[in-house]
């Protein structure tokens, strides 16, 4: 499999695997991804060079953002400080499932924010979902803490505030890296 940059047409594509994900969790019980996404948000999130999409051929088998900006509001001055990226909207199509192409995803994320100078790749997860909560404990990430308070970005309630992180490494993730060398992050003044 092939991991590539997102390109403006894949947008279609990745609103429909957030469709289809949140069918699917909505099966499980629960709300995650429940509100629709905004196109213009995600084509400009792909503009910035932030969305991968692991490719199968012709099939997109799962996609990743990763970024060197947090999300508002959820990591302290501090921790903001240290060298890291985020990562954001990890998906994985129903069909390729069971194979732990997320947990790879996750590797390929953290050896890419290595080359790129990060400590830390770090993530929020929806507050309620405790499977997969323990599903990225179970990839290495340690739990910081649940922030509830405050706004999401896209205006609600903050429902995706599970705080944990992992320290960024060099793996072998065994996809075929068809994407630019990170930017080296810039040191926090």
């Amino acid at each position: 499999m092939i991991i590539t940059p997102a390109e403006p047409q894949d947008v279609s594509k990745l609103l429909a695997f957030r469709e289809e994900a949140a069918a699917w969790l909505r099966g499980l019980g629960s709300d995650q991804w429940s509100r629709p996404y905004p196109a213009d948000k995600l084509l400009a999130t792909i503009e910035a060079g932030t969305v991968f999409m692991l490719r199968d051929g012709h099939t997109t088998a799962g996609t990743i953002t990763l970024t060197p900006e947090a999300e508002e509001g959820l990591w302290t001055d501090e921790e903001l400080g240290e060298p890291s990226m985020f990562i954001n909207k990890l998906t994985v199509a129903r069909e390729y499932a069971g194979q732990d192409l997320g947990g790879r995803l996750l590797d390929w994320a953290g050896d890419r924010a290595y080359r790129a100078g990060a400590r830390w790749i770090r993530l929020d997860a929806w507050t309620t979902n405790k499977k997969l909560q323990e599903y990225y404990v179970e990839h290495g990430f340690t739990y910081i803490r649940t922030v509830r308070d405050g706004t999401a970005v896209n205006g609600g309630p903050r429902v995706s505030g599970w705080l944990a992180q992992r320290v960024a490494r060099p793996t072998d993730h065994g996809f075929t890296d068809r994407t630019p060398a990170p930017a080296r992050l810039r040191r926090a003044a």
